[in-house]
């Protein structure tokens, strides 16, 4: 894959060009490369960053929407770049046969102050992409359109930035939406009466209430650029005062006590061994006592509950023999309760031969484990006993 090919686009005053891969350019202006590879239609990616770091400085921004449109370098360095050589490292990769070309970009700041523009106007354009606004022939037609409303001597794009960069919002893909460009341009002259006319109460009531303000030379920009005039921005700093104020010391503000004087080295040596003694000796002595006194209660005061659980089963055992006699001084009572037998223990005749029936238990029976009524039907020899029925007839 051959090297990337660098466009200067731009304004021509903005950018000089001093031998291969170097550039120069100013704080006051706008410098724009355009990176492509070679004609193909072979999707290329580029990846920039400040040599020695994995990221480009901070006044350096860099798109490219898909591998198959160009990268776009842009940005305005700031006063404290001045004098120092700027180096950017520029990878293309070609993604569908994996070659990588690598180029030096140097870039020279050079201090702006033989050409100062102390007025600066910043507008929005709606209808504009960032990278279309970078293009030289639109660039150039808004400066020119500029031009023919501002008519300064020099004018120069100061600082071009998109809306996503200041808040905006990603715009729906329908009705071939913008995302907005802010475009920042500075003049070595005052401001024209069209450009004031954004400051008129008038004009100040219609933006506060939504509503497009009424600028005579809106016509002019009209045909090619939507700018919405209530968000320009005049800035002249030949009226700007001094930011700085002298510190006015007050409450809250300590006295100078002058430079800090750290102790001599010859301190005062201090014993700490009483410290120490106080610090652990103390609570040693504490926790001992309460061990002792926890030990004395679970070990040694056991003594009584041991004999009362000794004693317990003997008066378990005596409790349970009063109950065994007492329980046999009752079966041998119910043997010589004189009480009528049940009608199953009486002897009985036969019903039909006649005999008698001895009865049922023997004198030596124990009638202790004999329930004291049984069932009459599940005696073998029972003869039945006539019920009384509810018709008071008695039936055999």
């Amino acid at each position: 894959m051959q090297l990337p090919r660098w466009w200067e686009l731009g304004d021509p005053c903005a950018w000089t060009g001093q031998g291969r891969g170097t550039r120069r350019m100013s704080p006051a202006t706008t410098g724009t490369f355009l990176l492509t590879g070679e004609i193909s239609n072979d999707p290329i990616t580029f990846n920039t960053n400040l040599m020695g770091y994995p990221d480009r400085p901070g006044w350096l921004r860099y798109i490219q929407r898909t591998p198959y449109s160009d990268g776009v370098l842009y940005g305005s360095p700031t006063a404290e770049n001045v004098g120092k050589p700027t180096i950017i490292e520029i990878t293309a990769y070609n993604r569908r046969t994996f070659e990588t070309a690598r180029h030096n970009l140097i870039i020279n700041i050079m201090s702006a102050e033989d050409f100062p523009l102390p007025y600066q106007a910043e507008f929005f354009i709606k209808n504009m992409n960032v990278e279309e606004m970078l293009a030289s022939e639109v660039l150039g037609d808004f400066l020119g359109a500029v031009k023919n409303v501002w008519q300064p001597e020099r004018l120069n794009a100061i600082n071009i930035t998109s809306a996503l960069d200041r808040g905006g919002r990603v715009p729906l893909p329908i009705n071939d939406l913008k995302e907005g460009v802010y475009v920042m341009v500075g003049a070595d002259v005052p401001f024209s009466s069209c450009l004031r006319e954004v400051e008129n109460p008038q004009n100040q009531l219609r933006c506060s209430q939504e509503m497009e303000p009424v600028i005579t030379c809106d016509k002019k920009f009209r045909t090619q650029f939507y700018i919405d005039w209530c968000k320009i921005s005049l800035v002249d700093k030949t009226k700007q005062v001094s930011t700085y104020q002298e510190v006015i010391r007050g409450e809250g503000i300590l006295p100078d006590g002058g430079e800090y004087k750290p102790p001599s080295d010859s301190l005062k040596s201090r014993d700490y061994y009483t410290d120490f003694l106080i610090t652990l000796a103390v609570p040693s002595a504490v926790a001992l006592v309460l061990f002792l006194i926890l030990a004395y209660i679970m070990c040694c005061r056991r003594e009584g509950v041991e004999k009362r659980n000794m004693q317990t089963p003997d008066i378990q055992l005596v409790h349970h023999s009063a109950i065994q006699k007492s329980t046999k001084e009752l079966r041998d009572m119910s043997k010589n309760r004189e009480i009528a037998w049940p009608l199953s223990t009486l002897p009985v005749f036969h019903p039909v031969t006649g005999e008698m029936i001895p009865p049922l238990h023997t004198d030596n029976y124990d009638s202790t484990n004999m329930p004291l009524m049984q069932t009459q039907q599940n005696l073998p020899h029972q003869t039945q006993i006539p019920q009384q029925q509810t018709t008071g007839k008695w039936y055999p």
